[in-house]
């Protein structure tokens, strides 16, 4: 396989060593269709060495709940069935990655580290961590973009239209099929293969439990490229109709299998772009899963304050400001939004579809925001409850795109100065009457309100 190098991003410089080649898994949960994986055993077999994976199960990451958690384990117990299929063993660590990796790097005798890209703080500081404490190659592989996001730009795009000029202009080199994963040889001194428990491993997980797993969705990779087909064969068609109406199923669903990485956006991107549907539905469809997710990517990575008001435009902090003392007519207590106990029964219904079902559809997701930066005393107490109900509740929180949406929403951010009002300043608003225009909300109410 001749691997585009453009991927890969090195964390040190440490001369390579005989040892097995380490891919630690952290963001991209699959053995189909991953480049960090591919690239990891590619080294493996210039180094004719084995390859091992390892994931870490990280107490209490970002606020993750049950709910969370259940689906990501279950997802790995499919990733860690198929791995085995291909004799790469699959190792389950426990702890922070800097406290635990560089410990099973020694006991292994490893010779190199790979591991996929996230553009998130902490696992920014992870890797930087890890790269000064451990004695072999450490090699980050993009396998969650497209284009891989530290090739695209080296700076935080002002919008869209910034970004999409660069991905009309590479897409056709990187929007490719994969190679297959090789199936692994075994020799005398093989590792025995031994998987986790993973109802114990689940049951062990020290996490909110309040927060119940949903059934509406089937975690792991076989499950996602089931529901990607789905998708393609029976709603892709009327994509660019009905993706905008809350009351309506017109969006995917297949977002926490991207934020898991139990799917990867290339394949999905790949099998969209070669089916026989409407081209105005591929090309909306293909915005967004392309555009608007690297979009997000490249926020999270070159703007360490993605998740606070100094990560703002000056324009939208200037405006802010201005407006910052203005009277609330509605102000709530965070236990009050998380209730849905609010005078609006439109946001009251979005707060519930996310608290049942982990899921919000992204027309409500801006109204949801919006209307939390309106009825709370300041801008960067709106951003915090936010993004405290997005993690807690949505399958897919603690994501680039969650961060990306709450700072547009309540922010400007990828956005242009709209006309100067009451506490919003220059951020684009919307109100209850604007969503009665676009869609049924009487039925979307009666569909998410509480029994």
């Amino acid at each position: 396989m001749a691997f585009d190098h453009r991927r890969i991003h090195i964390w040190n410089r440490s001369e390579p060593t005989d040892g097995p080649v380490v891919y630690w898994m952290q963001r991209d949960q699959r053995s189909e269709d991953n480049w960090a994986l591919l690239y990891a055993q590619e080294q493996a077999l210039l180094m004719k060495q084995p390859l091992l994976v390892v994931f870490c199960i990280v107490p209490g990451f970002l606020g993750a709940t049950l709910r969370q958690y259940g689906f990501m384990i279950k997802g790995l117990e499919i990733t860690c069935r198929k791995l085995a299929r291909h004799n790469i063993p699959f190792n389950l660590l426990r702890g922070l990655p800097p406290d635990v990796i560089p410990r099973f790097l020694v006991e292994n005798e490893a010779g190199m580290l790979v591991t996929d890209f996230n553009p998130l703080r902490m696992t920014t500081e992870w890797r930087r961590r890890l790269s000064e404490h451990i004695e072999v190659p450490f090699h980050e592989v993009d396998a969650h973009n497209i284009i891989p996001s530290r090739f695209i730009s080296d700076k935080s795009e002002y919008a869209a239209f910034t970004l999409r000029k660069k991905v009309e202009r590479l897409l056709p080199e990187f929007l490719c099929d994969f190679p297959p994963l090789v199936k692994q040889r075994k020799t005398d001194d093989f590792p025995e293969i031994h998987p986790p428990d993973w109802p114990k491993v689940l049951k062990s997980c020290e996490v909110d439990r309040k927060v119940a797993e949903v059934e509406w969705i089937v975690p792991g990779e076989v499950a996602a490229v089931a529901a990607m087909h789905d998708f393609i064969k029976n709603r892709l068609e009327q994509y660019h109709t009905d993706r905008n109406f809350p009351d309506k199923k017109g969006q995917s669903d297949l977002s926490p299998y991207l934020h898991f990485g139990h799917l990867s956006a290339q394949r999905l991107a790949f099998e969209v772009q070669r089916a026989e549907a409407d081209l105005e539905s591929k090309m909306a469809f293909l915005e967004e899963l392309i555009v608007r997710r690297e979009l997000a990517d490249n926020f999270c990575l070159h703007n360490p304050n993605y998740d606070h008001f100094e990560g703002f435009q000056p324009w939208a902090k200037a405006s802010l400001n201005k407006h910052r003392d203005d009277p609330r007519e509605y102000t709530y207590s965070l236990e009050q939004f998380e209730q849905a106990q609010t005078h609006d029964p439109l946001w009251n219904a979005a707060q519930q579809e996310m608290v049942i079902t982990g899921k919000m559809h992204g027309f409500m997701r801006m109204y949801w925001a919006k209307k939390i930066l309106e009825w709370t005393p300041s801008t960067e107490e709106a951003m915090s409850i936010a993004i405290y109900l997005n993690d807690k509740y949505e399958l897919e929180g603690r994501d680039p795109s969650g961060y990306a949406g709450v700072a547009w929403s309540i922010g400007g951010t990828h956005d242009r100065p709209w006309g100067d009002r009451n506490i919003f300043g220059m951020i684009r608003y919307m109100n209850y009457q604007g969503c009665k225009r676009k869609f049924n909300v009487e039925n979307y109410i009666r569909s998410n309100s509480k029994s």
